[in-house]
């Protein structure tokens, strides 16, 4: 809908005289008058149109004015209520006031002022269509390679992007859970000399410690029990590419040698083979550990992150880029409305200060999952906080405004973490989803919670 598209109006009275004036007193104006005299037709229309204005009679046979009120207003926030009645009472126009009517006007109306006020209106919904464009023309030259952010951090972010990708042959990406690190990473390849070539994803908390070697460098026949055939490894299939390593903390130390000497020689040996193969990959790795501290406690090697840390890469918590939060909304809610096929248009001014008050441990990926979860189970065409999630709705954490004592972000998340597993009553591979997180990540939480209370006691 643009500023030249007529402004839609909604009268409901059961007096079709009343009707008729309405539309009369609109005729020369730029507005499309639609009548009903059946309040349950007209609801209907309001449900599916989402009409700007909406002039609602007060007293019908059957219906109640102010319930009326109170629906349209909740599931169709935008759209602008006058309330019309012929009994003006004090009392009535402070409560349909406070339930969302944005005027109350009195029967017989003064068509001259009748006229003025629904201009006024016409106006108001002119000028949030002109906003929404500029909302939209925002978020589009604020989108790099996928990834949406206009926070200064995010800028200078896609800065050191565009900088490494052209000549980088290993890239260390680090932040924490669900800020992003694999569409980094894609955007790397994406702007690198070998972005024809082949981007091949290892998550490294995925897989068991014996199958590490075979996994990224392949095998030869004979080569174990079950190895009844050659088999080529996950750095010969990224050759000319790309390789990703994700949750590289959680890599076995015996392992980390191999991946350095591989770097190191852009060769690699297949298990069970003398052979050496040469590689041309360049490797981009991310985690969301510590490394600096896990080198101190022997379960890093030193020299591969010198090794891999010679670009190193470090993403923002989305507490710490917050003015990218309308446009991540949006951002969302557009890719899901399309997916699920819903005129989704966007959140109640309640449901945005609720998702601007929530902290978001989980970051970028608990706010998709929130706004995937909201767009599919909302009935009506913007997300209210009913279509939130009670670990939204119910947050009491208090992080940031200084309601509670101050937390590290470690503590913050394990904190959130057990919350989350208790409202889930126990379920690990539900509470690891709903957080937007890996289930080596969510016992890793859990594991440090436990480490730290057996220390203290």
């Amino acid at each position: 809908m643009n500023s030249t598209t007529p402004v839609n109006l909604i009268a409901i009275d059961d007096d079709i005289q009343s009707l008729e004036l309405i539309t009369e007193a609109l005729r020369d104006s730029e507005v499309e008058v639609t009548s009903f005299t059946d309040p349950g037709t007209a609801l209907q229309s309001v449900w599916e149109n989402t009409p700007d204005i909406v002039v609602l009679d007060l007293v019908m046979p059957g219906y109640d004015g102010m319930e009326m009120l109170a629906r349209i207003v909740e599931r169709s926030p935008e759209t602008q209520v006058i309330l019309l009645t012929g009994h003006y009472s004090t009392e009535s126009a402070i409560e349909a006031i406070e339930k969302g009517a944005c005027d109350y006007l009195t029967k017989p109306i003064s068509l001259p002022d009748f006229r003025l006020r629904v201009n006024r209106l016409v106006r108001e919904a002119r000028d949030r269509r002109a906003a929404k464009a500029t909302d939209q023309q925002l978020l589009d030259a604020n989108r790099f390679e996928g990834i949406v952010g206009q926070s200064p951090v995010m800028r200078e972010v896609f800065a050191r992007i565009r900088r490494v990708a052209p000549h980088f042959r290993s890239v260390l990406i680090t932040g924490a859970t669900g800020t992003g690190k694999e569409l980094i990473a894609q955007a790397l390849h994406r702007l690198s000399p070998v972005a024809s070539g082949p981007f091949v994803v290892f998550n490294c908390s995925a897989i068991v410690e014996t199958l590490f070697e075979s996994e990224l460098f392949g095998y030869v026949k004979g080569a174990f029990t079950g190895a009844d055939r050659d088999r080529a490894g996950l750095f010969e299939h990224a050759n000319n590419g790309t390789i990703f390593l994700d949750e590289l903390g959680d890599m076995p130390l015996s392992m980390q040698s191999k991946l350095l000497r591989a770097l190191q020689n852009r060769e690699i040996r297949r298990v069970g083979s003398t052979d050496v193969r040469n590689v041309n990959v360049r490797v981009v790795a991310a985690t969301n550990r510590d490394l600096p501290r896990m080198i101190a406690d022997g379960m890093f090697r030193e020299d591969l992150y010198y090794r891999l840390s010679m670009v190193d890469i470090q993403l923002p918590r989305l507490s710490e880029r917050k003015e990218d939060l309308p446009l991540l909304v949006r951002h969302f809610t557009q890719a899901f409305s399309q997916l699920y096929a819903k005129p989704i248009q966007g959140l109640t001014a309640r449901a945005q200060a609720l998702v601007a008050s929530y902290w978001w441990p989980g970051n970028i990926r608990e706010l998709e999952n929130v706004l995937g979860n909201a767009c599919m189970m909302t009935r009506d065409k913007f997300i209210d906080v009913r279509d939130l999630p009670e670990c939204v709705r119910s947050d009491r954490s208090g992080a940031g405004d200084g309601s509670s004592p101050v937390m590290s972000l470690a503590e913050l998340e394990r904190s959130h973490a057990h919350r989350t597993l208790k409202r889930l009553q126990g379920n690990k591979v539900k509470t690891a989803a709903a957080m937007g997180i890996s289930r080596a990540t969510l016992y890793r939480l859990l594991e440090e919670t436990d480490t730290e209370l057996s220390v203290s006691v």
